[in-house]
């Protein structure tokens, strides 16, 4: 049977921090991110880790109400052991496993420390198994590594033709989590810190695409990605009428002129569920 996190598997921003450095890790919990991702793997230099995992340790023995998840190395890594150690610790929520390509790995990460895991999915191998990792023992939430696999496809970055190969792994993990009945997965970093414009153009294409949230690499994209996966005020209002209207009519009705029936009725109790923040 999978387990859950406390921090929530609809989360629609988790911002990383890098694990070597435990003064940003309480900025982190204060930006307004709905998780925080300590970062063992690509923000740690190699000869650092071990520190890093000292550091996220002292921490969470020194802050016992604090809940983080923990993306730790790769499982063909040297560093993949101590790692597991570490998330075992009762403050680790969730892990990220970074490259994941096959269910035993995911279910490796679940019974070693007990942990719900959210498998990033970055190479090409990895989306292949899209199927099997979302319904690998102890997944708890999909998701997408845009770079690593952009990198491993050889796509141009922030380019149209890069981004239509990209949707077509987003298809694919929005598909599968679908027929598991995990939450809509979660979307990769959008690296520009600078184009604020582009990040909310991008998190607002991602949320019309049915992700459920993006990863963030900096506390400034928080607020911008928190509003464009949550609903705004008027379709909050509108979904709360449909709803109120659904409870007194024996089927289809009409409001401001459109038909409403069963599916919409849905669309308006998911719109609630979204705007429960």
């Amino acid at each position: 049977m999978n387990i859950s996190s406390d921090i929530s598997k609809t989360s629609r921003t988790a911002l990383f921090v890098p694990g070597d450095r435990g003064e940003r890790i309480p900025k982190a919990l204060a930006s307004g991110a709905d998780g925080v991702i300590v970062d063992l793997e690509d923000a740690v230099a190699a000869d650092a880790k071990a520190k890093a995992r000292q550091i996220i340790r002292e921490f969470l023995d020194s802050t016992p109400d604090a809940r983080v998840l923990v993306r730790i190395n790769a499982a063909d890594t040297n560093e993949h052991a101590e790692d597991l150690a570490l998330a075992s610790h009762p403050g680790v929520a969730a892990v990220l496993l970074p490259k994941a390509e096959t269910a035993e790995q995911v279910r490796h990460v679940n019974a070693t420390c007990g942990k719900p895991v959210w498998p990033i999915v970055e190479t090409a191998i990895g989306v292949l198994a899209v199927p099997e990792l979302a319904r690998a023992q102890g997944v708890e939430r999909l998701a997408l590594g845009t770079l690593d696999l952009g990198l491993d496809l050889d796509l141009k970055p922030g380019s149209a033709g890069g981004e239509a190969m990209l949707d077509q792994a987003r298809f694919s993990l929005l598909l599968h989590s679908r027929l598991a009945q995990l939450p809509s997965p979660i979307d990769g970093v959008y690296p520009a810190l600078a184009d604020k414009a582009g990040l909310a153009e991008a998190a607002a294409r991602s949320r019309a695409a049915g992700m459920g949230g993006m990863l963030c690499i900096h506390p400034s994209q928080v607020e911008s990605i928190n509003a464009a996966f949550s609903p705004a005020a008027g379709e909050v209002e509108w979904a709360r009428r449909v709803v109120e209207i659904s409870k007194q009519s024996n089927g289809a009705f009409s409001l401001d002129g459109q038909m409403v029936d069963a599916p919409v009725i849905e669309r308006a109790v998911r719109i609630l569920q979204r705007a429960d923040f």
